[in-house]
C-alpha cells in the first residue's frame, strides 16, 4: 500500500469525517478510481472500522445518478465516501443519503497527488477562512466579478444562504468535497447578467493552460453564448443534448484552500485560493429548482470580486481575515 496515500486516507476518515469504529462506512468508487477506494478501505480497517466497498461503472457525466443499489446503500450508511471519476455531489442519491442522516464526502476525479497535497492542509485554518467568506456572501445582495481577461458579470444573491465547504464533515446529514475549501451559493435564478471568461479549467474538459479560454455570455440567468476554441465546442456538446436547463447559472463559489493548485481536476481546481468558479446546470443541492443531470464548474483566475460595491477579492487576493 502507498504510504503517503494511506496517510491522506487516514486524515480524510479520522479528522475530516470523524469516523468511529462502530459506524457503518460505505466507500463508493468506480473502475477508474479503485486505487483511492482501496487506500480508504485500508485506512478504515486500520482505524478498527468494518467498511463496505462498492465499485460501479463510471457514470456518463458529472451529476448522473448511481445505480439504485448504490443509492440504497448510501441511504443506509452513517458515513459515505465517494472517490469516483464523475461527481455524485449534485445527485438525488447524495441528497437522499444526507436526508437519512449520512455524512457524505464526495471526491470526484480525485488524483493521488491532489489527495496527498490537499488533505495535508490545515483544515481548521481553511474552515475559519471559509466561514468568514460564507457569512459575507449570505449577508450580501449583489456580486460583480471582473477580470483583465474580459469577465464582467453581475450575480444577484439577496436572500440566498451560502454554504461553507470546510472539509470538516462532522454533523449528521452534512456533506462536502474532500479535499475541500470553498464558500459557494446559487445566484438568484434567472437574474445573472454579463460575461465570464473561464481561463483556469473547466469540469469535464480539464486544464485550459495554453489553450483558448471559454467565453460565456449570460442573459437572464442562462448561458446564451459559449465561444472560444475546441474547449468551448466540447462544452456546448456536453450541454446541448440536455436542453435549456443545462445552461442555467447554477453556482458561484470562491476557493479558500491555500494548498490547492490548478491541475485540470475540478475537485482541486475549484478550491484554489485566489480563484472563483461559476457552474452551469443543476442547483438542487443549493436550494434551487433546476433539476438536470449535469453540473459543470468553470474556474476564473485572478478575479476582482465586489459584494454590494465593496471589494472582497482584488485580482485574486482575498481581502478578509
Amino acid at each position: 500500500m502507498d504510504k503517503e496515500l494511506l496517510k491522506a486516507s487516514r486524515i480524510a476518515l479520522k479528522d475530516c469525517l470523524k469516523l468511529r469504529q462502530e459506524e457503518s462506512l460505505l466507500i463508493v468508487t468506480d473502475t477508474k478510481l479503485r486505487e483511492i477506494g482501496a487506500a480508504l478501505r485500508a485506512a478504515a480497517l486500520e482505524l478498527g472500522n468494518d467498511p463496505v466497498c462498492i465499485a460501479m461503472e463510471v457514470r456518463s457525466r458529472d451529476g448522473a445518478e448511481p445505480p439504485e443499489a448504490v443509492a440504497s446503500a448510501m441511504r443506509h450508511s452513517a458515513v459515505v465516501v465517494a472517490p469516483t471519476a464523475r461527481s455524485l455531489t449534485h445527485t438525488a442519491a447524495r441528497r437522499a443519503a444526507c436526508a437519512a442522516g449520512a455524512r457524505v464526502a464526495t471526491m470526484p476525479g480525485i488524483r493521488r497527488e491532489t489527495m496527498i497535497r490537499c488533505l495535508n492542509a490545515d483544515y481548521y485554518a481553511i474552515a475559519e477562512r471559509t466561514k468568514q467568506m460564507t457569512d459575507l456572501l449570505t449577508a450580501g445582495s449583489l456580486l460583480r466579478v471582473t477580470t483583465s481577461a474580459g469577465t464582467d458579470i453581475t450575480l444577484p444573491i439577496e436572500g440566498i444562504k451560502a454554504i461553507a465547504s470546510t472539509g470538516l464533515i462532522h454533523e449528521p446529514g452534512s456533506f462536502g468535497n474532500l479535499p475541500s475549501g470553498e464558500a459557494y451559493l446559487m445566484p438568484v435564478e434567472g437574474a445573472s447578467e454579463g460575461v465570464f471568461v473561464v481561463d483556469g479549467s473547466m469540469a469535464g474538459i480539464g486544464n485550459l493552460a495554453g489553450k483558448r479560454a471559454i467565453t460565456i455570455r449570460v442573459e437572464k440567468g442562462l448561458a446564451v453564448e459559449i465561444r472560444g476554441g475546441a474547449a468551448a465546442k466540447t462544452l456546448r456538446e456536453k450541454l446541448e443534448p440536455l436542453g435549456a436547463k443545462a445552461f442555467n447559472i447554477a453556482e458561484f463559489g470562491i476557493g479558500t484552500n491555500d494548498a490547492a493548485r490548478i491541475t485540470g481536476s475540478i475537485l482541486e481546481d475549484e478550491k484554489v485560493m485566489g480563484t472563483i468558479h461559476i457552474a452551469l446546470g443543476n442547483n438542487m443541492s443549493m436550494g434551487g429548482t433546476v433539476d438536470v443531470p449535469v453540473h459543470l464548474d468553470g474556474i476564473v483566475k485572478n478575479p476582482t470580486v465586489e459584494l454590494d460595491g465593496k471589494k472582497i477579492m482584488d485580482r485574486g487576493k482575498l481581502l478578509i481575515g
